[in-house]
C-alpha cells in the first residue's frame, strides 16, 4: 500500500534576533504585523496565517531567509513604510513578467538585524 504524501502550507518561518523586545516593537508598531504573544525571549506573529516566530536564541545572529510580504500596492506600502522610518535598499522594482502579463514586483529593506 503506497501512502499519497501531502504537504500542507508553510505553517511558521523562524527568525533569530539580538533584541527580543526591540524586534518585537519593530515588527509590531513599524511594520505593523498583528502581535500573537511573546514567551520569554520568543515573539510571535501572524503573516495572515503563517506566523513568524522571532528568537533571541543566540547573541550574535548570522545571515537568515529573507521574508516576502505580499502587499496589494507597493508604492504606496513603500512610501508608508519610508514614513515610519523604515530604511529600504532599493525601489519598487519589477523582476518579472509573466505571459497572462501579471507582473511582479519587489523592493527591500532592512529589520533590525539588517
Amino acid at each position: 500500500m503506497t501512502v499519497e504524501l501531502k504537504l500542507g502550507p508553510i505553517g511558521q518561518v523562524s527568525r533569530s534576533v539580538r533584541d527580543i523586545a526591540e524586534s518585537e516593537r519593530w515588527y509590531r508598531d513599524t511594520l505593523g504585523l498583528p502581535h500573537l504573544y511573546t514567551f520569554g525571549k520568543l515573539a510571535f506573529f501572524d503573516c495572515d496565517g503563517t506566523r513568524l516566530y522571532l528568537s533571541q536564541e543566540n547573541a550574535a545572529p548570522g545571515p537568515e531567509s529573507v521574508l516576502y510580504l505580499k502587499v496589494t500596492d507597493i508604492v504606496s506600502t513603500c512610501r508608508a513604510l519610508k514614513d515610519r522610518g523604515v530604511e529600504f535598499t532599493n525601489a519598487p522594482h519589477m523582476i518579472f513578467r509573466h505571459a497572462d502579463g501579471t507582473e511582479e514586483w519587489m523592493a527591500f529593506f532592512k529589520d533590525p538585524e539588517g
